[in-house]
Formats: C-alpha cells, sequence, structure tokens
C-alpha cells in the first residue's frame, strides 16, 4: 500500500477521533477583538503550538507581534521538494446575538451532518483539517513536501500587524507557494477553487459648511448644506452606465479574454438566483459585464454609510453644518490602493463646491491579486479536489477580500493557492455558524492527495 492510501486509510479511522479534537478546538473562545478574550487568544495560540509539536514540525514558536500572536513551525526534510506556507488564522467573531444560536456557539453541537459553533467554518475547521491531514501523513511515513505555518490571530480585525510580520520574517516564511485554508467551495456537489480575489480600500469622507448647525428658515437657500454637497459627490462617483468617474480608476484593470470570461461564465449563478440571495428586486452595475464579471473582475465604488443632521424621530428643521460618508473601493489585481486614495482626493479637489472644508481619511486598504490557475500547485489543488470530489473544481474569481493573499503576493513574490472547503450558507460571522461534516472529511482527504501529489512531483 502506498504511502498516500496509507494515510487516506487512517484518516478515515480517525473520524471519530478527529472530530472530538476538533470540538476542544472550538470550544476556545478565541474572540480577537474584545479584550477580555486575550487569554483565550493565548490559550488557543498554545493549543495550535501543541498541536504542531505533536505532528513533529520543528522550531515551533508562538511569536508576538504588536498584538495577538502568531504561532509558526516547520517541517524542512525534503531537500528538492516544494515548500508551502499554510495559512490560516485561529481568532473568531464575536458570537452576538446569543439569543438567535440554537445551541452554545462554542459547545460544537452536532445535528445531522452539521457541526455548530463559532468558528467552524471561519475558519477552525479549514485549517484544522489540514492539520489532520498532515498527521495522516506523518503516520504514513513521512510528510512528501517541506511545511512551514503562519497561523495568525487577528484576521477577523484586518490583521492590522501581520504585513509588518511578515516583513520582518521574509527569510522565515520563504516558500514555493502559499496554502490557504481560509477558503470554501461552490456547494457539496460543485467544488471549486478561487483564483482571484479583490483588493480593498476604505475611506472616510467629511464635508463642513459651516462652524454649527443653523435654523433652516432663516439660512436654508443662502448657504450651503453639507448633505447636498456630500450627496451630490456621491451621486457623481458613477455615470449612467454604472462606471467609476474618478481619474484613472480604470488604468491598471486587467481585462478579461474569451477563455476567462468562460471560465467565470461555469461558476456564476443564475441572475434569478443572485437577486433572491441578495433579497433585491433589480441587477444593476456596468454596462458591457456580466453580473458575475462585475462582482470578481470589475473594480468597484460603494458609499457605505451616510450621516449628518437631525436623524431622531419626529421633526427638526436644522441646516446641518457637517456630513460624514463611508466609502470603499473594491480593486482588482494591479490596481494600488494609494493611488486609488489620490484619485479619490483629486476628484472630490475637482468637483467641491466653494466655501466646504473637506476631510478624507483612510481606515484600511489591501491589494487584490490574481492567480495563475496554470501553475503545478494549482493543477495538482485541482486533480486533488477531481479525486475525491468525482469532478473537476470550477475555478472562481472572488468579489470579497482576503487582504494576506495580496500581502504575500507583494511582499513574498509568492501565489496562493485558495483550498478550504466551507459553504456559502455556512452561516460565517452570525448566529449557528456551521461546518458541514462531510466536507470536513473529504478536505482532508483532499489535503492528503494534494501534498502527496506534490511530493511525487
Amino acid at each position: 500500500m502506498s504511502t498516500r492510501d496509507t494515510a487516506l486509510t487512517f484518516a478515515r479511522k480517525q473520524r471519530d477521533a478527529n472530530l472530538a479534537q476538533f470540538r476542544e478546538l472550538l470550544a476556545i473562545p478565541s474572540i480577537s477583538t474584545l479584550s477580555e478574550h486575550q487569554p483565550d487568544m493565548k490559550r488557543a495560540a498554545d493549543w495550535i503550538a501543541a498541536e504542531l509539536k505533536h505532528l513533529g514540525m520543528d522550531a515551533v514558536e508562538v511569536m508576538p507581534t504588536g498584538g495577538h500572536p502568531v504561532v509558526y513551525g516547520e517541517s524542512l526534510n525534503k531537500p528538492g521538494a516544494p515548500t508551502a506556507l499554510v495559512y490560516g488564522h485561529y481568532d473568531v467573531q464575536p458570537v452576538d446575538p446569543l439569543d438567535e444560536w440554537e445551541s452554545d456557539p462554542f459547545g460544537g453541537e452536532v445535528r445531522g451532518d452539521y457541526i455548530y459553533a463559532r468558528g467552524a467554518s471561519d475558519m477552525k475547521g479549514q485549517f484544522f483539517a489540514q492539520l489532520k491531514a498532515v498527521e495522516a501523513l506523518v503516520q504514513a511515513g513521512d510528510l512528501p513536501i517541506n511545511l512551514k505555518y503562519m497561523l495568525e490571530g487577528e484576521e477577523e480585525i484586518g490583521s492590522p500587524h501581520l504585513a509588518g510580520f511578515i516583513e520582518a520574517n521574509k527569510e522565515k516564511l520563504a516558500c514555493d507557494f502559499v496554502l490557504n485554508c481560509d477558503a470554501g467551495v461552490h456547494s457539496p456537489t460543485a467544488p471549486g477553487i478561487t483564483y482571484s480575489l479583490r483588493g480593498l480600500a476604505y475611506f472616510e469622507l467629511k464635508v463642513q459648511t459651516a462652524k454649527k448647525d443653523l435654523h433652516s428658515g432663516r439660512f436654508g437657500g443662502s448657504v450651503l448644506n453639507p448633505i447636498h454637497v456630500l450627496s451630490n459627490l456621491i451621486a457623481g462617483m458613477h455615470d449612467a452606465e454604472g462606471r467609476v468617474t474618478l481619474p484613472g480608476f480604470y488604468d491598471k484593470v486587467r481585462g478579461l479574454d474569451d477563455e476567462e470570461r468562460d471560465i467565470v461564465a461555469q461558476a456564476a449563478f443564475p441572475d434569478g438566483e443572485w437577486l433572491e440571495m441578495a433579497g433585491a428586486k433589480a441587477l444593476f452595475g456596468e454596462a458591457g459585464y456580466t453580473t458575475a464579471e462585475r462582482i470578481g473582475a470589475r473594480p468597484t465604488l460603494e458609499a457605505n454609510g451616510i450621516w449628518g443632521g437631525f436623524t431622531g424621530e419626529g421633526a427638526k428643521t436644522v441646516l446641518p453644518a457637517k456630513a460624514h460618508a463611508k466609502i470603499s473601493a473594491r480593486l482588482v489585481a494591479d490596481q494600488d490602493p494609494q493611488e486609488i486614495e489620490q484619485q479619490l482626493r483629486q476628484y472630490l479637489s475637482d468637483h467641491m463646491p466653494a466655501g466646504v472644508d473637506w476631510e478624507l481619511h483612510e481606515h484600511s486598504w489591501g491589494p487584490g491579486s490574481t492567480m495563475n490557475r496554470k501553475s503545478p500547485y494549482m493543477q495538482a489543488a485541482a486533480t486533488a479536489i477531481e479525486t475525491v470530489f468525482g469532478k473537476p473544481p470550477l475555478f472562481t474569481r472572488e468579489g470579497g477580500s482576503v487582504p494576506v493573499v495580496g500581502m504575500l503576493q507583494t511582499i513574498l513574490g509568492v501565489d496562493t493557492i485558495m483550498l478550504g472547503f466551507a459553504l456559502p450558507d455556512d452561516g460565517i460571522h452570525g448566529p449557528n455558524e456551521r461546518q458541514y461534516l462531510p466536507n470536513f472529511f473529504n478536505g482532508i482527504e483532499t489535503y492528503i492527495h494534494f501534498l502527496s501529489q506534490l511530493g511525487e512531483g
């Protein structure tokens, strides 16, 4: 029996034990945004470090950052074989509203084919499946490739210290590719691999036209209303065909060739189904592109919030002095978030009426990224998925952002394989988050095939 087959047999025999250990990890309330859970963050990091040592990893460290630590470990015993940097995060979102949970958010209750807990899908279940695949391969003989682990504790708060950590540890983290377990599949019967992610640039804009709020009867019509100013600015950020009007916004956007448009179309939800999921009545977007292309292959600019003046119950005839808006851009590969800020500032400068004071603050940013879907690592992942799921994966471009992918592409110069097994309806960040257990066990086997295939060359 081959090492791969032995590992698969071991993993299948260990299903009950793996599930019990998974519940141990889920029981740790590692909520990174709440200071009262600081001891739980350390407990989760120590738990993972102990597991890496159990798997035979060398140089295991719980490495400090300016916030929650990064857990590192490595196995570099295969000269000439590829080296993968495995990325994951052990922190989770808060559980509010607690009264909407049907079971203990950290209890790991199994109901039917699902296990319910905060972090079950996002993303303890994903990197834990990878650890169990490594355990099976170690028990079967030896790891087929070199591995390094970088498991962080701040993804759910925007990874504020991760870029600095990667810069400071470039030599330690050097690798041939990154295996990012923070990913999912299209459906239980339609596996997929995400090969492109949009980046993010997030801003807050304040406009001010007076020193204080004014009586709208006495002053209205004689001085600028900042809500009107702000509304006009936001409305002017798109033309009649849905294109963003910031100067130079599309200059670096990659076009789609016919092959890639076909790939995007294969993974697209029907428009009617998309509207149903969104709870919306009509589609909107940049002219000349399908819904799937607008989401994954085109950049966007959105107003995320707007406020000013009186918003309480009843009436108050006030002409406000200030108005505010939150604005975000989802960016595709090659667009520079800092250039987007300059373009937004230029647009505002060009269109701001006289007599208005304004401020623009950048809250966060991260580059977009597109990976080579024809690389040997991507092809090995596709083959592993097809072996386990019985059909080839759909290659998808996601509209969301995973900042670490762009960070690693920029700082280490390597592509990422997004290989995880979460489902769109797992309820991540909400009450009753869950992990589909058939996917969890299939995920372990997929990782075994993936690592084995890379080791075989």
